[in-house]
């Protein structure tokens, strides 16, 4: 259970106005992922357990839909044999910084996995989750982890090996925008992260990123419309995103070739329940149970599937084989931990701006 229950009805007009401006803004339409049949009633008291149907709201970033729409329907089985009750989930699918910012404007989700720490605490400090999230699941709310992934052309003709390749300057880069994507947050602490976790200082770091983004023609706003560019439009020599992504896209038909760089950053997915919103639905025996379900090993079995390193070390042991592995794995705690990393990096005006305020093109 949480820690404590929140149940505020005032201002409940006001957030109901901003969910819907902030769905109208983002994009991000909710759609109904699983129903199921059944009578009862509707609000607050029929989504308490045994009170009828239940339905459940999971906000995610874009590139995890194709793993939870083969673990809910599982959830909802087992939970309608133990508990004699139907679960209906809605999923939103997104770029993480602007899933959060919707969740944050109004959009009510009961449970959000999104692609960085930091997503979770913007949300946490806005008063609708309480503190201790990392707490409430195993390995401190992780759920899925992934690393860096280079994918380059057919018989890669530019010799791309590692990343220092990508600073080349007959190499065109494709990546997400870090402002609007948690993938592309990883991907600019991995290329910085390469150079100061091997001996570097921060500004031979600083100068080699800054060589990166010359070649960066275009940054989607997260990380399937980055995918989209390269695959689809023929954009850029190479590909900066997840393994997970890319082994997706090969189970897709897609048959390019990518390379795993020996120095990495774990790239480590939290997810949480929405306190304020699970205690408003009354939904927060259902979404601590999902949570948890996440955890089991067939359902990190189904993350690995779909390219997720497992983060369950004993489902790890049974599926690791099949990820290449990394020499040097640092993360994201390594570099300052989330709250000095967007303040650093990430802030208006802090690193990131700089690099491309001062871009050549």
């Amino acid at each position: 259970m949480g820690l404590w229950q929140r149940i505020t009805e005032q201002g409940a007009s006001l957030r109901r106005v901003k969910r819907y401006v902030s769905l109208f803004l983002v994009g991000v339409g909710l759609s109904v992922a699983i129903a199921s049949c059944g009578g009862g009633t509707t609000g607050q008291a029929g989504n308490q357990a045994g009170n009828g149907d239940v339905n459940l709201t999971l906000v995610s970033f874009a590139v995890t839909r194709a793993a939870h729409d083969e673990i809910i329907p599982r959830f909802v089985e087992q939970w309608r044999q133990e508990h004699n009750q139907n679960v209906t989930f809605n999923q939103s699918y997104g770029g993480s910084g602007s899933q959060t910012r919707a969740v944050i404007d109004g959009l009510e989700a009961d449970v959000v996995h999104l692609a960085i720490g930091m997503d979770v605490d913007n949300i946490e400090r806005a008063g609708l989750i309480q503190p201790g999230w990392r707490q409430e699941a195993p390995n401190g709310g992780i759920v899925s982890r992934s690393v860096g992934a280079l994918v380059t052309r057919e018989g890669n003709p530019k010799g791309i090996k590692n990343w220092p390749d990508l600073a080349k300057n007959d190499v065109s880069v494709i990546t997400a925008n870090p402002k609007t994507s948690g993938v592309a947050r990883w991907n600019f602490l991995g290329l910085w992260g390469s150079v100061t976790q091997t001996g570097g200082d921060d500004a031979k770091a600083q100068n080699f990123v800054a060589q990166v983004f010359e070649n960066v023609p275009v940054l989607p706003r997260d990380a399937r419309e980055a995918t989209d560019v390269f695959f689809k439009q023929g954009q850029g020599d190479v590909l900066i995103n997840y393994e997970n992504e890319m082994i997706l896209a090969q189970q897709q038909g897609q048959k390019l070739p990518y390379i795993i760089p020996e120095v990495n950053i774990s790239i480590d997915n939290p997810i949480a329940v929405v306190d304020q919103n699970v205690d408003k639905h009354g939904t927060r025996e259902v979404a601590e149970a999902f949570v948890q379900f996440l955890y089991t090993p067939e359902s990190q079995k189904t993350f690995a599937k779909y390219g997720f390193r497992p983060s369950d070390p004993a489902a790890g042991k049974e599926v690791g084989g099949q990820f290449p592995p990394v020499q040097t794995l640092f993360t994201a705690q390594d570099l300052g931990g989330w709250d000095e990393i967007q303040k650093k990096f990430f802030a208006d005006g802090a690193i990131f701006d700089q690099i491309q305020a001062n871009l050549r093109r």
